[in-house]
């Protein structure tokens, strides 16, 4: 039995509290992790209700107040201390739980993250890494929104930490961590580009292979890319949209007329290939460089994404991954 203890926004998200309960739920089926649940104690009984579980496995923390994406992130951390979300950190910050997973407002998650549980000494800015599906699996891709400003010392502590990430939860050995540019070649880019591969390439601590353009990421050529946040949210948002907009330009084609019949056949293929685009798969964004594990869920995420969420920070934990950042910078 794990002793892990992750604490779960249970307001958070565009499905909560119902998806957000029974994906924890699901998780204490599956997972060995025992699960805090966070919000409104009366909405979380009413949906726990429906559902068979071990009662020393999941608890209850009552949190009385919600924070909304409509909300200004910072004004909602300092004024709202008793929402789901800052109660939560706060049980991380303090010893109560090992990690926080929230499907919730991303800016109120990003900024209660810094401000509460606090960075690890010596990292300049955390890190919002997200895992995209390529051809040979997933690559890690950061940061991926946190930090739209960012110097180089700051990418070559995300290459880093990812490079840690990526060894350790995802069990590839020796990643490559590249730089995303706009052309492979050493003197391409910008000046914040160009002195962060200066750096990377003088670092013996990851497997540095290079630059890559935002075309060869999804063909696997790395398992870490290093960008600022407005790049990285770039390039997720596009690849977000792209493989639902080709998803779907092939499902219409093939079910038109004379073609739905060999469009049966392939519905087992094509179902893998969306699973293979499927966020719920993944769980969440990991903020990394911070004293303690902070996941962002997708806002839409339903029970399968937040279980996979729990199953990311189970592993993180069990993996020491602070600490392990901790001793590399």
């Amino acid at each position: 039995m794990s002793n892990v203890r992750i604490a779960l926004d249970a307001m958070g998200g565009d499905n909560a509290p119902m998806e957000i309960v029974k994906g924890a739920v699901l998780a204490t089926k599956e997972l060995s992790s025992n699960i805090i649940l966070v919000g409104i104690k009366d909405d979380i009984e009413r949906e726990l209700q429906k559902y068979t579980y071990d009662a020393q496995r999941i608890s209850i923390v009552h949190a009385s107040e919600v924070i909304t994406t409509e909300e200004s992130p910072t004004m909602a951390i300092r004024h709202k201390k008793d929402s789901s979300l800052v109660v939560g950190l706060n049980l991380v910050k303090n010893g109560g739980a090992d990690a926080f997973v929230s499907a919730g407002s991303t800016g109120a998650v990003l900024t209660g993250a810094t401000v509460i549980v606090g960075r690890i000494k010596g990292i300049e800015r955390p890190a919002l890494g997200t895992c995209l599906p390529t051809t040979k699996g997933f690559v890690f891709l950061l940061d991926s929104g946190a930090n739209v400003d960012c110097k180089a010392s700051y990418l070559t502590q995300f290459a880093k930490m990812g490079s840690i990430y990526v060894e350790n939860v995802m069990g590839v050995k020796s990643p490559k961590v590249a730089l995303a540019n706009v052309g492979a070649e050493e003197e391409k880019g910008n000046a914040l580009v160009k002195e962060t591969y200066e750096l990377l390439k003088g670092s013996e601590e990851i497997n540095f292979t290079g630059n890559i353009e935002a075309k060869d990421i999804p063909f696997g050529e790395a398992d870490v890319v290093v960008c600022d946040g407005f790049v990285g949210n770039t390039i997720l948002k596009l690849s977000e949209g792209l493989s639902l907009a080709l998803l779907g330009i092939i499902k219409g084609e093939i079910t038109k007329g004379m073609y739905k019949f060999p469009a049966l056949c392939l519905k087992i293929p094509f179902k893998k290939i969306k699973n293979k685009f499927d966020a719920e798969e993944v769980g969440g964004a990991p903020f990394l460089g911070l004293k303690h594990l902070v996941v962002k869920a997708h806002g839409s995420s339903k029970a399968k994404g937040i279980k996979s969420a729990i199953k990311q920070c189970e592993i993180f934990v069990e993996n020491d991954i602070v600490l392990k950042i901790e001793e590399k910078i």
